[in-house]
């Protein structure tokens, strides 16, 4: 095995401003309630031509206005580890499709996750993946994978990609397998500064599984995978956390025991951070009894008592993130055999009715879990998240949090169309967007 080339420390890219995507007038989002992390109040929003905040009060004019009535106007939502198809899957997503996806999501930046062909695993693809963003919706940060590959053998030149602005590394789907080379990542993490996600899964209690071994996998006829493929992952994964001091974020958790394990560690002064998805808080694998592969996902669905955890851990923040875990697929990746099919569904136009609608979500809370507290694990404080405060690079979103509306897959920006909430009853809905001042989401239409 061998470490990232070289040790010195990358600079922090959260200053790091991308070209401005500013309109060049002035701006004013008007008669909203500003929420941020330091609560709310009535006041309109002045963006500059700089793409800039350039007043929070009451009475505020400019060029254009746009109408905040009813609404909320807070920092824009960021999203860890969204699968935007490029480079080499564009037969389900496109870059270009899946931020337009995300900014009428009321997202204003999206990391990108590693499991693209070829894998972000070098500082080429990183670049790729960057030029491709360029226009887009959204900020587009990528993610790299922690090891050549994925394979789980060689780590990524993790210094290299950090000078290039990435913030977090993980070997998508399948987590590190071998506990020296999860060391070595978290021992380097400390002296770049970086994240090494893990998505906790012992392969070999999990192989050939695709639902959760218990009462409805036996049913079914289905080949399971038990909790405990999650549980001592997450163990091992605080375990090296704690030796190392290294930064870990334990991702998509879906398990009781795995969220207290967490929280544990946490109070014991090891830095961890945890996501969940909406799947986990609302469904069950009792869903799994029609066979439909819309419900497959990774990890599986669990039984009532873990959604129910997942559901209180989400609305009491001992959940750090609520990811949309955006997974497109063709439909011929979808249509075949429950235990055939791929997993994952689409999510970042879902992601903020679903936490406000089905999850019951408090808007400060949705918003700590959808802005900041991902701005702040993906390093992208310094122009997401945050305050809205003069100064600030004006990426925001103007929500409804009271608008209800009815899912329609086929109605979505994303090519792929796999969601098992097609139907569902949402609550919250994106009027605008403003990406650096230029507002790209207006009146709930894309304006790119």
């Amino acid at each position: 095995m061998t470490g990232p080339s070289g040790r010195e420390r990358a600079g922090t890219p959260s200053g790091r401003e991308r070209a401005s995507t500013a309109s060049g007038r002035d701006v004013v989002l008007r008669g909203g309630t500003v929420l941020d992390a330091a609560g709310e109040r009535r006041a309109d929003v002045l963006v500059g031509p700089d793409g800039r905040i350039a007043a929070v009060g009451l009475g505020l004019d400019a060029t254009v206005v746009l109408d905040a009535g009813g609404c909320l106007v807070a920092p824009g939502l960021v999203d860890l580890f969204a699968q935007l198809g490029q480079p080499g899957l564009e037969d389900a997503e496109t870059i270009a499709e899946a931020s337009r996806a995300a900014a009428l999501g009321g997202f204003t930046a999206v990391v990108a996750r590693p499991d693209t062909d070829p894998p972000i695993d070098g500082a080429a693809v990183v670049r790729e993946v960057l030029s491709l963003a360029e226009g887009a919706c959204c900020e587009v940060r990528p993610a790299a994978a922690l090891t050549v590959g994925m394979s789980g053998e060689q780590l990524t030149p993790m210094a290299e990609l950090a000078a290039l602005g990435v913030r977090l590394f993980v070997d998508e789907g399948r987590g590190a397998q071998d506990a020296r080379v999860l060391r070595r990542a978290l021992e380097y993490a400390v002296d770049l500064g970086v994240v090494v996600g893990e998505q906790p899964e012992e392969a070999a209690l999990a192989r050939g599984g695709c639902a959760h071994e218990g009462e409805w996998a036996s049913r079914l006829g289905l080949p399971g995978i038990p909790a405990e493929a999650e549980e001592l992952a997450v163990m091992r994964a605080l375990a090296l956390a704690r030796l190392t001091g290294g930064a870990l974020h334990l991702r998509r958790l879906s398990t009781a025991s795995s969220i207290a394990m967490a929280a544990a560690a946490r109070a014991g002064g090891v830095a961890v951070t945890v996501s969940t998805t909406a799947q986990h808080g609302l469904l069950t694998d009792a869903a799994l009894q029609g066979y439909d592969p819309a419900f497959r996902f990774g990890p599986p669905l669990r039984p009532e008592a873990d959604r129910a955890a997942v559901a209180d851990a989400l609305a009491e923040g001992r959940v750090d993130v609520l990811v949309s875990d955006h997974s497109p697929q063709p439909p011929e990746a979808k249509e075949l055999p429950f235990d055939a099919a791929a997993p994952g569904a689409v999510g970042l136009q879902t992601v903020l009715g679903l936490a406000l609608g089905p999850l019951g979500l408090e808007p400060a809370r949705a918003l700590e879990a959808l802005s900041w507290r991902p701005a702040e694990i993906a390093g992208l404080e310094g122009a997401h998240g945050g305050l809205l405060q003069v100064g600030r690079p004006a990426n925001l979103v103007v929500l409804d949090p009271e608008a209800r509306w009815r899912h329609d897959p086929a109605a979505g920006a994303s090519r792929s169309r796999n969601t098992p909430f097609g139907g569902w009853e949402l609550r919250g809905r994106v009027r605008h967007t403003l990406l650096w001042g230029e507002p790209v989401v207006v009146e709930g239409a894309a304006r790119r």
